[in-house]
Parts: structure tokens; sequence; C-alpha cells
């Protein structure tokens, strides 16, 4: 998949909030920990890119947080994730 400059801008701002905002483990202060997140990456960007209100993109990061990493929900938190990824988002466009 070929991405233009400002998908692969957007790309690395969806990285970097998953690992210092999102993070559900508790490991964005731990430098060689920074590709922790990255395999949740490519879903989360295609979701940002497509959703309209965001919803999509909360219930992933909640069902990934709790069902594959045994996290509590965070439906907060999610939240503020999710509208910085949209600022990012719109900001790109």
């Amino acid at each position: 998949m070929s991405l233009t400059q400002k998908e692969r801008m957007l790309y690395l701002r969806v990285e970097e909030v998953l690992h210092y905002m999102w993070d559900p483990i508790g490991i964005a202060g731990v430098p060689q920990a920074r590709d922790e997140y990255e395999s949740y990456a490519p879903k989360v960007f295609d979701l940002v890119r497509g959703t309209t209100d965001g919803k999509d993109v909360a219930a992933y990061l909640s069902w990934v947080s709790m069902d594959l990493m045994g996290q509590r929900p965070d439906p907060d938190g999610d939240s503020a994730v999710v509208e910085a990824l949209l600022a990012w988002r719109d900001y790109l466009r």
C-alpha cells in the first residue's frame, strides 16, 4: 500500500498517540518499549481514516485493552485518545 506524505504523517501520529496517550499497560516512559503497540497501529489508522464519529475507533481500543491485554475498561481515556487521533486526522487533511 502506497501512502501519501500526509497519510504517512498521520500513521506516525497514530503510533505516537497509541504509545504516549493510550498506553493501557503503562510503558510510555520506557524508550525500549516504543514498539509495544505497533501491531495495533494499522487497524487504528484505517479506522481513523474512515470514521465519522470515532465510536468504532473507541470500540476497537477498548476491545484490545480489555480482551487482548486484560485491562479494565477506560471509556474516558479511550474517548480522549479518539479525540486526539481525529484532531490529527483533520489537521493533516
